[in-house]
Protein backbone atom coordinates (compact mmCIF):
# COMPACT_ATOMS: atom_id res chain seq x y z
CA UNK A 1 0.00 0.00 0.00
CA UNK A 2 1.01 3.48 -0.67
CA UNK A 3 1.94 5.73 1.96
CA UNK A 4 -0.49 8.57 3.68
CA UNK A 5 1.03 11.95 2.83
CA UNK A 6 0.02 13.50 5.98
CA UNK A 7 2.17 15.45 8.28
CA UNK A 8 2.80 14.72 11.73
CA UNK A 9 2.56 17.91 14.56
CA UNK A 10 2.85 17.76 17.96
CA UNK A 11 0.30 20.24 20.07
CA UNK A 12 1.26 22.02 23.19
CA UNK A 13 1.84 20.26 26.36
CA UNK A 14 -1.77 21.08 27.47
CA UNK A 15 -0.81 19.75 31.08
CA UNK A 16 1.12 21.92 34.20
CA UNK A 17 5.06 19.84 34.15
CA UNK A 18 7.91 21.20 35.97
CA UNK A 19 10.40 22.82 34.25
CA UNK A 20 12.72 20.01 34.09
CA UNK A 21 10.30 17.80 32.76
CA UNK A 22 9.46 19.79 30.29
CA UNK A 23 12.88 20.80 28.97
CA UNK A 24 13.25 16.87 29.05
CA UNK A 25 10.42 16.17 27.16
CA UNK A 26 11.31 18.15 24.20
CA UNK A 27 14.79 17.00 24.68
CA UNK A 28 13.27 13.55 23.50
CA UNK A 29 10.90 15.12 21.15
CA UNK A 30 13.95 16.48 19.00
CA UNK A 31 14.76 12.67 18.11
CA UNK A 32 11.04 11.93 17.06
CA UNK A 33 9.87 11.74 13.80
CA UNK A 34 7.70 15.48 13.62
CA UNK A 35 7.15 17.66 10.96
CA UNK A 36 6.14 20.71 13.68
CA UNK A 37 6.47 21.36 16.87
CA UNK A 38 4.25 23.42 18.67
CA UNK A 39 5.15 24.64 22.06
CA UNK A 40 3.84 26.98 24.64
CA UNK A 41 1.42 27.45 27.84
CA UNK A 42 -2.45 27.43 26.80
CA UNK A 43 -4.37 26.59 29.43
CA UNK A 44 -3.41 29.08 32.07
CA UNK A 45 -1.33 32.50 33.21
CA UNK A 46 -0.74 31.22 36.39
CA UNK A 47 2.07 28.44 35.40
CA UNK A 48 5.19 30.46 35.16
CA UNK A 49 7.38 27.58 35.45
CA UNK A 50 8.25 28.41 31.89
CA UNK A 51 8.08 32.47 31.33
CA UNK A 52 7.55 33.74 27.73
CA UNK A 53 11.26 34.03 26.69
CA UNK A 54 12.11 30.64 28.01
CA UNK A 55 9.57 29.45 25.24
CA UNK A 56 10.85 31.87 22.67
CA UNK A 57 14.47 30.21 22.95
CA UNK A 58 13.28 26.68 23.65
CA UNK A 59 11.49 27.02 20.39
CA UNK A 60 14.67 28.56 19.01
CA UNK A 61 16.45 25.47 19.77
CA UNK A 62 14.14 23.28 18.38
CA UNK A 63 13.60 25.47 14.94
CA UNK A 64 17.39 24.71 15.01
CA UNK A 65 16.57 20.96 14.00
CA UNK A 66 14.77 21.82 10.63
CA UNK A 67 11.08 21.62 11.86
CA UNK A 68 8.45 23.62 11.97
CA UNK A 69 7.93 25.23 15.45
CA UNK A 70 5.10 27.08 16.20
CA UNK A 71 4.11 29.26 19.61
CA UNK A 72 1.29 28.65 21.34
CA UNK A 73 -0.63 31.10 23.24
CA UNK A 74 -3.33 31.49 25.85
CA UNK A 75 -6.44 30.22 25.12
CA UNK A 76 -8.21 32.10 27.66
CA UNK A 77 -7.19 35.79 28.42
CA UNK A 78 -8.04 37.41 31.28
CA UNK A 79 -5.69 39.61 32.43
CA UNK A 80 -2.99 42.60 31.71
CA UNK A 81 -0.88 40.36 32.57
CA UNK A 82 -1.73 37.39 30.14
CA UNK A 83 -1.51 40.12 27.36
CA UNK A 84 1.89 40.88 27.68
CA UNK A 85 2.13 37.23 27.58
CA UNK A 86 0.72 36.89 24.14
CA UNK A 87 2.19 40.36 23.37
CA UNK A 88 5.66 38.61 24.02
CA UNK A 89 5.50 35.47 21.91
CA UNK A 90 4.16 37.55 19.18
CA UNK A 91 7.03 40.34 19.14
CA UNK A 92 9.90 36.73 19.13
CA UNK A 93 10.35 38.14 15.59
CA UNK A 94 11.24 34.80 13.72
CA UNK A 95 8.48 31.85 14.56
CA UNK A 96 4.76 31.82 14.02
CA UNK A 97 2.28 31.45 16.87
CA UNK A 98 -0.73 28.93 17.21
CA UNK A 99 -3.79 32.06 18.12
CA UNK A 100 -6.05 29.97 20.31
CA UNK A 101 -7.83 33.64 21.50
CA UNK A 102 -9.11 36.58 18.97
CA UNK A 103 -7.10 38.79 20.80
CA UNK A 104 -3.37 36.72 19.90
CA UNK A 105 -4.65 36.94 16.29
CA UNK A 106 -5.30 40.61 16.22
CA UNK A 107 -1.63 41.06 17.62
CA UNK A 108 -0.23 38.49 15.20
CA UNK A 109 -2.35 41.10 12.56
CA UNK A 110 -0.87 44.01 13.67
CA UNK A 111 2.68 42.63 13.64
CA UNK A 112 2.14 40.84 10.18
CA UNK A 113 3.15 37.96 11.91
CA UNK A 114 1.53 34.56 10.14
CA UNK A 115 -0.26 32.34 12.58
CA UNK A 116 -2.38 29.16 13.29
CA UNK A 117 -5.50 29.48 13.83
CA UNK A 118 -5.91 26.78 16.96
CA UNK A 119 -8.73 24.30 18.32
CA UNK A 120 -10.01 26.64 21.00
CA UNK A 121 -10.87 29.54 17.89
CA UNK A 122 -13.89 27.73 17.02
CA UNK A 123 -14.11 27.82 13.33
CA UNK A 124 -16.79 26.20 11.90
CA UNK A 125 -17.38 27.10 8.53
CA UNK A 126 -15.47 28.56 5.47
CA UNK A 127 -16.96 32.37 5.75
CA UNK A 128 -14.85 32.17 9.10
CA UNK A 129 -11.76 30.87 7.53
CA UNK A 130 -11.79 33.16 5.15
CA UNK A 131 -11.63 36.04 7.55
CA UNK A 132 -9.10 34.01 9.45
CA UNK A 133 -7.19 33.92 6.32
CA UNK A 134 -7.77 37.26 5.22
CA UNK A 135 -5.82 38.13 9.15
CA UNK A 136 -2.66 35.97 8.19
CA UNK A 137 -3.41 32.51 8.94
CA UNK A 138 -2.04 29.87 7.03
CA UNK A 139 -3.47 26.59 8.78
CA UNK A 140 -6.36 26.27 10.91
CA UNK A 141 -7.70 23.49 13.45
CA UNK A 142 -11.39 22.35 13.78
CA UNK A 143 -12.85 22.39 17.23
CA UNK A 144 -12.06 18.71 18.66
CA UNK A 145 -15.99 17.98 18.27
CA UNK A 146 -16.20 18.87 14.41
CA UNK A 147 -17.66 15.39 12.82
CA UNK A 148 -15.91 13.78 9.45
CA UNK A 149 -18.76 14.82 7.40
CA UNK A 150 -19.03 18.35 8.45
CA UNK A 151 -15.73 19.12 8.11
CA UNK A 152 -15.27 17.49 4.74
CA UNK A 153 -18.47 20.40 3.88
CA UNK A 154 -16.67 22.69 5.51
CA UNK A 155 -13.03 22.02 3.47
CA UNK A 156 -15.35 21.55 -0.28
CA UNK A 157 -16.62 25.20 0.19
CA UNK A 158 -13.13 26.46 1.23
CA UNK A 159 -12.07 24.72 -1.77
CA UNK A 160 -15.03 26.24 -4.02
CA UNK A 161 -13.75 29.77 -2.43
CA UNK A 162 -10.09 29.15 -3.65
CA UNK A 163 -9.12 29.55 0.49
CA UNK A 164 -5.07 28.36 0.70
CA UNK A 165 -5.62 27.08 4.61
CA UNK A 166 -4.05 24.08 5.22
CA UNK A 167 -5.96 22.03 7.81
CA UNK A 168 -4.82 20.22 10.69
CA UNK A 169 -6.98 17.75 12.79
CA UNK A 170 -6.10 16.72 16.70
CA UNK A 171 -5.79 13.09 16.33
CA UNK A 172 -4.64 12.19 19.67
CA UNK A 173 -4.82 12.55 23.05
CA UNK A 174 -7.78 13.67 25.87
CA UNK A 175 -10.22 16.39 24.09
CA UNK A 176 -9.73 19.66 25.59
CA UNK A 177 -13.36 20.73 25.88
CA UNK A 178 -13.82 23.83 27.62
CA UNK A 179 -12.19 26.35 29.74
CA UNK A 180 -13.59 28.15 32.34
CA UNK A 181 -12.53 31.59 34.95
CA UNK A 182 -12.27 29.20 37.66
CA UNK A 183 -10.00 26.42 38.82
CA UNK A 184 -11.65 23.45 39.06
CA UNK A 185 -8.44 21.46 40.40
CA UNK A 186 -8.23 24.43 43.35
CA UNK A 187 -11.89 23.87 44.03
CA UNK A 188 -11.11 19.58 44.31
CA UNK A 189 -8.64 20.72 46.76
CA UNK A 190 -11.05 23.13 48.59
CA UNK A 191 -8.70 26.15 47.77
CA UNK A 192 -9.00 29.54 46.20
CA UNK A 193 -7.83 30.25 42.44
CA UNK A 194 -5.18 32.71 43.82
CA UNK A 195 -3.60 30.46 46.28
CA UNK A 196 -3.56 27.26 44.10
CA UNK A 197 -0.32 25.92 45.34
CA UNK A 198 -0.04 24.34 41.83
CA UNK A 199 -1.39 21.54 42.63
CA UNK A 200 -2.41 20.50 38.86
CA UNK A 201 1.81 19.45 38.92
CA UNK A 202 0.43 16.78 41.01
CA UNK A 203 -1.90 15.46 38.26
CA UNK A 204 0.89 15.25 35.27
CA UNK A 205 -2.36 13.79 32.39
CA UNK A 206 -5.18 15.84 34.47
CA UNK A 207 -7.56 14.77 37.63
CA UNK A 208 -9.80 12.22 36.55
CA UNK A 209 -13.31 12.95 37.22
CA UNK A 210 -16.18 9.74 37.42
CA UNK A 211 -19.77 9.56 37.41
CA UNK A 212 -21.64 8.17 40.31
CA UNK A 213 -21.10 4.63 38.50
CA UNK A 214 -16.91 4.87 38.94
CA UNK A 215 -17.12 5.26 35.01
CA UNK A 216 -14.02 7.83 33.87
CA UNK A 217 -16.52 10.92 32.48
CA UNK A 218 -14.03 13.87 32.53
CA UNK A 219 -10.01 15.13 33.23
CA UNK A 220 -9.79 18.33 35.37
CA UNK A 221 -6.81 20.37 34.30
CA UNK A 222 -7.07 23.61 36.79
CA UNK A 223 -9.70 26.14 34.41
CA UNK A 224 -9.44 23.26 31.70
CA UNK A 225 -12.16 20.13 31.23
CA UNK A 226 -10.97 17.65 29.08
CA UNK A 227 -12.42 14.22 28.23
CA UNK A 228 -11.07 11.15 30.06
CA UNK A 229 -10.85 9.40 26.85
CA UNK A 230 -8.17 9.33 24.64
CA UNK A 231 -8.92 10.01 21.22
CA UNK A 232 -7.29 8.22 18.59
CA UNK A 233 -8.24 9.18 15.00
CA UNK A 234 -5.35 6.77 14.04
CA UNK A 235 -7.63 4.16 11.95
CA UNK A 236 -9.04 7.11 9.65
CA UNK A 237 -5.85 8.42 8.39
CA UNK A 238 -6.18 7.37 5.28
CA UNK A 239 -9.96 9.27 4.76
CA UNK A 240 -8.75 12.50 6.89
CA UNK A 241 -6.54 13.08 3.59
CA UNK A 242 -9.09 12.24 1.14
CA UNK A 243 -11.06 15.04 2.45
CA UNK A 244 -8.22 16.98 2.68
CA UNK A 245 -6.84 17.19 5.53
CA UNK A 246 -2.63 17.62 5.24
CA UNK A 247 -1.64 17.43 8.37
CA UNK A 248 -2.75 15.53 12.22
CA UNK A 249 -1.74 16.64 15.89
CA UNK A 250 -0.69 14.31 18.83
CA UNK A 251 -1.44 16.29 22.38
CA UNK A 252 1.79 15.19 24.35
CA UNK A 253 0.87 12.72 27.55
CA UNK A 254 3.54 12.42 30.93
CA UNK A 255 4.42 8.73 29.70
CA UNK A 256 4.48 6.82 26.12
CA UNK A 257 4.15 9.93 23.73
CA UNK A 258 7.13 8.71 21.83
CA UNK A 259 5.77 5.76 21.10
CA UNK A 260 2.70 7.08 20.03
CA UNK A 261 4.44 9.50 17.41
CA UNK A 262 6.19 6.75 16.13
CA UNK A 263 2.88 4.43 15.46
CA UNK A 264 1.85 6.95 13.80
CA UNK A 265 5.03 7.87 11.85
CA UNK A 266 4.87 3.66 10.94
CA UNK A 267 1.10 3.96 9.77
CA UNK A 268 1.36 6.66 7.51
CA UNK A 269 4.43 4.98 5.68
CA UNK A 270 2.35 1.82 5.86
CA UNK A 271 5.24 -0.14 7.61
CA UNK A 272 3.02 -1.31 10.45
CA UNK A 273 -0.59 -2.78 10.59
CA UNK A 274 -3.53 -0.92 12.29
CA UNK A 275 -4.41 -4.38 14.48
CA UNK A 276 -0.57 -4.33 15.53
CA UNK A 277 -0.42 -0.78 16.51
CA UNK A 278 -3.56 -0.05 18.45
CA UNK A 279 -3.74 -2.49 20.94
CA UNK A 280 -0.02 -1.44 22.15
CA UNK A 281 -1.33 2.54 22.11
CA UNK A 282 -4.23 1.13 23.87
CA UNK A 283 -1.87 0.16 27.00
CA UNK A 284 -0.15 3.92 26.68
CA UNK A 285 -3.57 5.85 26.43
CA UNK A 286 -4.41 7.95 29.81
CA UNK A 287 -8.03 6.79 28.98
CA UNK A 288 -10.33 4.69 26.73
CA UNK A 289 -9.87 4.98 23.17
CA UNK A 290 -12.89 6.97 21.47
CA UNK A 291 -13.37 8.32 18.32
CA UNK A 292 -17.32 9.41 18.46
CA UNK A 293 -16.92 13.02 17.86
CA UNK A 294 -15.09 11.79 14.20
CA UNK A 295 -18.26 9.92 13.66
CA UNK A 296 -21.19 12.12 14.30
CA UNK A 297 -21.74 10.48 17.50
CA UNK A 298 -21.10 11.36 21.55
CA UNK A 299 -17.46 12.02 21.94
CA UNK A 300 -17.29 9.25 24.92
CA UNK A 301 -18.44 6.26 22.44
CA UNK A 302 -15.31 3.97 21.98
CA UNK A 303 -13.40 3.71 19.31
CA UNK A 304 -14.88 2.05 15.81
CA UNK A 305 -12.71 1.08 12.79
CA UNK A 306 -14.04 3.13 10.07
CA UNK A 307 -16.54 2.40 7.29
CA UNK A 308 -16.53 3.30 3.74
CA UNK A 309 -17.68 6.52 3.25
CA UNK A 310 -20.02 6.48 0.02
Amino acid sequence: MNAIPLKLSLGPVLFFWSRDDILRFYTEAASWPLDTIYLGEVVCGRRQQMRGQDWIALASDLAATGREVVLSCLALIESESDIKRVRKLVENGELAIEANDLGAASLAREKRLPFVAGPHLNIYNADTLAVMEMLGAYRWLPPVEMGRDTLAGVLAEAHRQQLSMETEVFAWGRLPLALSSRCFTARHYNLNKDDCQFRCLEHPDGLTLSTRDRQGFLAINGTQTLSDGCLALLPHLQDMHEIGVRRVRISPQSQGTDAVVRAFAQLLRQLEPIDTVLPALARQAPGELVDGYWRGQAGIRPLEKPHAHS
